[in-house]
C-alpha cells in the first residue's frame, strides 16, 4: 500500500501513547503486516497470536498493545497503545483523507438542481448528478457524480454518497450515512394481488428512512414501504448487495454481511449479527442481540440473544452436532448393509 505520513504526525496522532526505541526513518511509506513488512512501513500487532512475528519484523514503527512485553531492534520504534487495530484505523482515516480528498464544496456546472431543491453552500455535488423538487442537502455532505437524488429527500450533515447512489422520492438520511457506489434506496417494493391467472401491482407510497451513522455497502436495495417507512437504525452497517425489502425495519447498531436477503415486513431488533447470504422470510421478528450465521434460512420467530445456523435455521450448537452425523452416515448405511448381508 502506497501512503506518505511522517513519524512525527503518526506520534502526534496518540498523545498517550507509550514509546520506545527511535527510528532515523522521518517519513513511512507503507503498511504492512508484521511479516511482510520492511523498512519505512508501519507494522501493528491486532492479534496476540502473531506475537512471534513482532521481533524479527522489519518495520520502522510498530503499534504494539499496552502490555506487550518486548525491546525494538536497532532503528525500530514501538508505540504501545491501548488498541493497536483500532489505532491504525485512525491512522488509515487520517491517509484516506489524503489519498482521497473531499471534494470542494460547490455544484458541478453539469449537475442538474431543481429549483425549489436547497443545498448547504458547504456540500458539493458531482458531475452529472440530479436533485430533485423540493430536497434538502444538509451540511459538508459529499454527492459524487451520476447521483440522483430524488423529489423530497432530506440528507443530514456530513453524509457521502459515492458514484451511481439512486435515491428515489422522499428518503429521510441521517448525519454521517455513507451509501457506497450503486445503492438504491426508496425503490417500490416487491408487491402484487395474485388472482385470475395475472399478478396486478400494488403500488408502494411509503418512503425509507436511515438515521444517523449508518453506511450501506455497495449495490444494496433498499425498497419504500407500502404506506409508512422502511427504516435502518442508527449505527447499523450493511454490506454490498444487501436486499431489504418493503416495510422492514432494522434496529440500532446491527451488522449485517453481503448478499443477505430480508423479506417484507421483518422486524430486526438491535444490535443483530447476520452472516453472509442469510434469507428471511417475512412477518418475522428477530430478538436483539440474535446473531444468524451465513447461510442461514430464517422461517419463524427468532429469540433475543440466540444463535442460528442452518436451512432451516437451528440453534448453533445443535446444527453442528447434526452436521458431524451427516458426515457419519455412510459408514453407518456400510456397516448396517455389511450386518443385513451376515442374516
Amino acid at each position: 500500500m502506497s501512503l506518505s505520513i511522517n513519524v512525527s504526525e503518526l506520534i502526534d496522532l496518540f498523545p498517550g501513547a507509550i514509546q520506545s526505541g527511535q527510528t532515523s526513518i522521518g517519513k513511512l511509506d507503507g503498511i504492512a503486516n508484521l511479516r511482510d513488512a520492511k523498512v519505512g512501513d508501519l507494522s501493528f500487532l491486532g492479534n496476540a497470536k502473531y506475537k512471534s512475528q513482532v521481533e524479527p519484523c522489519n518495520a520502522s514503527v510498530i503499534l504494539l498493545p499496552n502490555d506487550f512485553q518486548g525491546k525494538p531492534s536497532s532503528n525500530q520504534l514501538f508505540i504501545r497503545v491501548e488498541n493497536p487495530s483500532r489505532a491504525l484505523a485512525q491512522v488509515c482515516e487520517l491517509l484516506e483523507g489524503k489519498l482521497y480528498p473531499a471534494p470542494a464544496p460547490g455544484i458541478h456546472s453539469t449537475a442538474f438542481i431543481e429549483e425549489s431543491a436547497s443545498i448547504h453552500h458547504s456540500s458539493s455535488i458531482g458531475a452529472f448528478s440530479y436533485v430533485g423538487h423540493e430536497s434538502i442537502i444538509g451540511p459538508n455532505c459529499t454527492i459524487n457524480t451520476h447521483c440522483h437524488i430524488g423529489m423530497g429527500t432530506t440528507i443530514g450533515e456530513g453524509s457521502v454518497f459515492y458514484p451511481g447512489v439512486k435515491l428515489l422520492a422522499r428518503c429521510q438520511i441521517g448525519k454521517q450515512v455513507i451509501l457506497n457506489a450503486g445503492v438504491v434506496v426508496g425503490s417500490e417494493g416487491y408487491g402484487f394481488d395474485q388472482g385470475d391467472g395475472s399478478h396486478q401491482k400494488i403500488p408502494h407510497l411509503g418512503k425509507v428512512v436511515i438515521e444517523d451513522n449508518v453506511e450501506v455497502g455497495a449495490n444494496t436495495c433498499i425498497d419504500r414501504a407500502r404506506f409508512e417507512e422502511t427504516k435502518i437504525g442508527q449505527g447499523t452497517k450493511l454490506d454490498n448487495l444487501v436486499q431489504v425489502g418493503h416495510n422492514v425495519k432494522i434496529g440500532k447498531n446491527c451488522l449485517i454481511v453481503a448478499q443477505v436477503g430480508v423479506s417484507g415486513s421483518v422486524l430486526i431488533e438491535d444490535e443483530v449479527i447476520v452472516g453472509g447470504q442469510a434469507g428471511f422470510a417475512g412477518h418475522l421478528k428477530v430478538g436483539k442481540g440474535a446473531k444468524i450465521a451465513g447461510q442461514a434460512g430464517i422461517t419463524k420467530d427468532v429469540e433475543p440473544g440466540a444463535f442460528l445456523k442452518g436451512n432451516p435455521a437451528l440453534p448453533f450448537h445443535l446444527a453442528q452436532r447434526i452436521s458431524v452425523l451427516q458426515r457419519k452416515l455412510p459408514d453407518l448405511f456400510n456397516r448396517f448393509a455389511q450386518e443385513k448381508s451376515k442374516e
